[in-house]
């Protein structure tokens, strides 16, 4: 119902809108509301109201579109009754009526909204009048405007925007003018190397070509531009290759912005690596080629077309360190220039970047740089590896491989420093090449050795007091870096400064290869005396001169060993200790002078030489080190064979050779001593060994007057003394020096074969007491005394002043030998320790051969032996007396029980046993029967006596 009424009421509203816009007056309104209000005063009961409504169809509420006529219409019966017509027509009447009230009433609750809104549209319809009228005001002045400003002004405007036209058609021929005049002023910017300048200029004009590419006459211009620009890269390139033989700040700096510029900085460190690899063949083949042209002396250009390998087989020998320096020379100014390129883009790096530059690519530049450093560096090994390995240099001389390596070690130190390489190719070449010069030279030195050993005198060389290796030219490099054995605390206190890379040294100027034409041109040395004899004011500074010498490692400057231990004093000596070891000394009047040859001056230079290719060269240290000791071993051997080797003293029982010396001159003779009579065994074989040295006819051993060669002895025992100690200083350079797997081989030479040179004192001093003093005549004396005597004596027999004598005359010749070479302690030690100890067991055999003794005899054999230990203390400082007891144990021996003297024969096994089977018959009858006596001899007979 709701639905209806407003329909209703809406068609109603509708009618009334329609009447208020035709009509707009308040007449109409007032028959409306008469109308509306004759309706609703006819009476109807509200509830019969709703109930007719109610019964009114459904579909009269369906749609606007209904056709209610149509509908009823259709409704009719075919037979229709008037009756029932108008029953039903008065039905819709009263439908209808309720409908019209009910809207009726509606409309009259909502007529003071429907008023008020009419006054607004009473009040809108007056305000578009209104409207009307200013819109027309307005448009009239509008046309008064137009006719009065506008026309004109625009006029005005149109000539000035005709002028600007014109301004900027002038200032684009003038730019057209200025584009036509460019190649001029880039070709001016190239030819003072702008290139910077000149790309900028480029491309500014491209840019403008193509802001004016509309005009005809641009179009050519801006292809001969991109043509102009090409050109310019060309020759970008041509300067960025300059840069890789001498690199300059300002140069390099224009090259690398005007890369920038072009956006092309990756390409041009590309470009770069390619033209240093360039750099490196092109100065190596020009440096050799040089030299081989000028060897050849033609101007034959067959070399030039020759592969760089193949031209460094025609290097002659007198050029090859020549042309090998300006070849390392020519090489450090490649590899300067690039650690300068790489210095550059650090310092740019670290500026703030630029704004053409990007991370990514300041990244890719630094990886290809470093990446570089290798690479190049490789390269320069393969060029030098090539001019190395095109030379036999097997017979060049000492001093000239020397430089050759000197030069190489430079290099690989370069090497080191511009990549943190190794040099493993270097090393490989320089090694081959090294072994392979080396073995000929030892080959050779050793048969000089042994030609010098032969023609050897033994006399003393004359050197001064204060004589150092480290004053010989050999071994003037081991003064330019402290050795590592020096403590701390001897290390001076000011702290030395930062040694700097030969980079940085060699930045700006030099060349680090330069050096080496200063190497020859060194001092003349002096070591030796100028007669034998120093003064002694210069004797008086040998120790201050030691003091003074700065140069000098330490160790080498202790000059003074002592003589009895071997032991280097921490200390140097002071004159109080000199002075009283002059006591004993046989010759006073040349201090410690070191006792060597010209032969022991020899091999010290050479072990000099051979530690200076060590040094330059540590992959073969361990050959060289092998072939220092076969020096020292033929020389020891050497030494051994003249002077030491006897068939006499191996029965005498005093253990002169120990066992550790007699393995070492076995080993020697089995490794180094070429054993064999003419040329038999193995060639390879007898290419390592050396023949047996034989003595000088010269030297003659066999002389009393001169005490069997007591002199040449002495020259030759302590020079080999000498050049043991020599080798104990220079063992720390050496263990530096080798290779840690085989550094047991060097300790083990030190250790079996350099401490034995002392023991060779032994034997070969033997033969000088075994034949000084007559021994075979104190025999015979001691024969014929009478020991089986009732009555103690008070008076020594005189076989005691025999010895005695034979002892005082061997003190005088000692003394004359004296005057032609110092004796020193240690070997007069010796020398007086062999006397007496064959005197002693003289005295032991006398007393074993006597037949009948008493014990008063025993106590004249005492008394005998202190006579002579007494006068013999007078002779010698040596103490103790050696072999005092030997001589005491025996012939207090005669006093045993026969317990005793059994326990006896089984301890004392140093006697022989004649004399112990004499010591038993002599005891017989006296405290020893015969029982006793054949049990004693049955166990001296089961002892298995080593020989001593």
């Amino acid at each position: 119902w709701q639905w209806v009424f407003s329909r209703i009421a809406s068609h109603h509203v509708k009618s009334c809108a329609q009447s208020a816009s035709q009509y707009c007056s308040s007449e109409a309104t007032r028959k409306l509301t008469e109308e509306l209000r004759e309706l609703r005063e006819q009476p109807i009961d509200p509830q019969a109201e709703q109930e007719i409504i109610d019964s009114i169809e459904e579909v009269y509420f369906s749609s606007d579109s209904f056709d209610m006529v149509q509908y009823e219409l259709e409704k009719l019966p075919p037979d229709l009754n008037l009756q029932e017509l108008e029953e039903y027509r008065d039905k819709l009447k009263r439908q209808q009526a309720a409908v019209s009230k009910k809207v009726a009433d509606l409309i009259l609750e909502k007529q003071p909204s429907y008023v008020k809104e009419l006054e607004r549209v009473t009040s809108l319809q007056t305000n578009l009048q209104l409207a009307a009228v200013m819109c027309t005001n307005a448009r009239r002045q509008l046309s008064f405007a137009k006719e009065g400003f506008t026309e004109a002004s625009l006029g005005l405007l149109a000539n000035q925007r005709r002028r600007q036209l014109l301004t900027g058609l002038l200032k684009s021929l003038r730019t057209i003018k200025t584009l036509q005049r460019t190649d001029v002023r880039l070709s001016e910017m190239l030819e003072e190397e702008d290139y910077p300048g000149a790309i900028q200029l480029c491309l500014e004009c491209q840019k403008a070509a193509s802001t004016f590419k509309h005009y005809s006459c641009i179009s050519e211009l801006n292809s001969k531009l991109q043509d102009t620009l090409e050109q310019i890269e060309e020759q970008l390139d041509v300067a960025l290759s300059k840069t890789c033989k001498h690199f300059d700040v300002s140069h390099y700096t224009k090259v690398q912005l005007a890369y920038s510029l072009l956006g092309k900085t990756q390409t041009a460190m590309d470009q770069l690596h390619m033209h240093f690899t360039q750099a490196i063949h092109n100065t190596v083949f020009q440096v050799v080629l040089g030299y081989v042209e000028l060897c050849a002396g033609n101007a034959d250009t067959k070399f030039q077309k020759m592969q760089y390998k193949d031209l460094c087989t025609h290097i002659t020998p007198d050029s090859y360190i020549p042309c090998l320096t300006d070849l390392c020379k020519a090489l450090w100014e490649v590899m300067l220039s690039y650690y300068r390129t790489m210095q550059w883009h650090e310092e740019h790096d670290k500026e703030e970047a630029s704004p053409g530059d990007s991370t990514v690519g300041r990244s890719y530049v630094k990886k290809k740089l470093e990446h570089g450093l290798s690479r190049i560096w490789q390269d320069v090994q393969l060029k030098v590896k090539a001019y190395l390995l095109g030379t036999d240099m097997s017979n060049f001389k000492y001093d000239d491989f020397i430089v050759v390596l000197d030069v190489i070690s430079r290099l690989m130190q370069v090497g080191e420093e511009f990549c943190g390489s190794k040099s493993e190719v270097l090393q490989e070449s320089i090694k081959r090449q090294s072994v392979n010069y080396f073995k000929n030279y030892h080959r050779t030195r050793l048969e000089e050795l042994r030609m010098f050993l032969e023609n050897e005198t033994w006399e003393l060389c004359p050197v001064k007091s204060n004589f150092s290796i480290a004053q010989l030219h050999e071994f003037k490099f081991m003064g330019q870096c402290r050795s590592p054995s020096v403590s701390p605390s001897r290390q001076p206190a000011s702290s030395e400064p930062v040694e700097l890379s030969l980079f940085e040294q060699y930045t700006q100027v030099g060349n680090p290869f330069e050096m080496q034409i200063d190497n020859k041109e060194e001092e003349t040395e002096d070591v030796l005396a100028s007669n034998g004899y120093e003064s002694d004011e210069l004797e008086k500074s040998v120790y201050q001169d030691y003091d003074s010498d700065s140069d000098v490692a330490e160790e080498l400057k202790q000059d003074f060993v002592d003589e009895q231990t071997g032991d280097i004093p921490a200390k140097s000596v002071s004159r109080e200790t000199l002075r009283s070891r002059k006591r004993s000394d046989y010759n006073l009047n040349k201090a410690n002078a070191p006792i060597l040859t010209n032969t022991t001056l020899n091999v010290i230079r050479l072990v000099g030489k051979y530690m200076q290719m060590m040094n330059i060269l540590k992959p073969i240290a361990f050959d060289v080190i092998h072939c220092v000791s076969q020096l020292f071993d033929y020389y020891l051997y050497a030494v051994y064979t003249f002077f030491g080797r006897n068939d006499m003293y191996e029965s005498s029982g005093l253990g002169l050779i120990s066992s550790r010396l007699r393995t070492t001159l076995n080993r020697i003779q089995e490794s180094l001593i070429d054993m064999s009579v003419g040329p038999h065994g193995p060639p390879e074989e007898r290419k390592e060994k050396v023949p047996s040295p034989h003595l000088s006819q010269l030297v003659v051993l066999t002389a009393s007057g001169t005490l069997y060669g007591l002199a040449e002895r002495v020259v030759a025992t302590e020079s080999l003394v000498f050049l043991a100690e020599q080798f104990e200083l220079l063992q720390p350079h050496l263990d530096t020096m080798m290779p840690p797997a085989k550094k047991p081989f060097l300790q083990q030479f030190y250790s079996q074969t350099v401490s034995t040179a002392s023991e060779l004192r032994k034997p070969t001093y033997w033969i000088v007491a075994a034949k000084a003093i007559d021994y075979e005549q104190m025999l015979l004396l001691m024969a014929g005394v009478k020991w089986d005597i009732k009555e103690i004596m008070s008076q020594h027999n005189v076989y005691v002043d025999v010895l005695l004598k034979e002892f005082e005359q061997f003190n005088k010749r000692l003394g004359d030998v004296s005057r032609q070479v110092r004796i020193p302690l240690p070997v007069s030690n010796v020398l007086w320790e062999h006397c007496i100890r064959l005197a002693n067991r003289t005295l032991v055999e006398g007393y074993a051969n006597v037949k009948k003794c008493s014990n008063e005899g025993r106590a004249l054999m005492q008394l005998d032996f202190q006579q002579f230990l007494m006068k013999l203390e007078k002779l010698t400082d040596l103490r103790p007396i050696p072999d005092k007891e030997f001589v005491e144990t025996y012939i207090k021996a005669y006093y045993l029980t026969e317990n005793d003297m059994e326990q006896f024969i089984k301890n004392h096994r140093e006697y022989s046993m004649k004399q112990l089977a004499n010591l038993v018959n002599v005891c017989l009858g006296s405290h020893i029967n015969k029982k006793a006596r054949q049990k004693l001899l049955a166990a001296i007979d089961d002892i298995d006596r080593p020989k001593r």
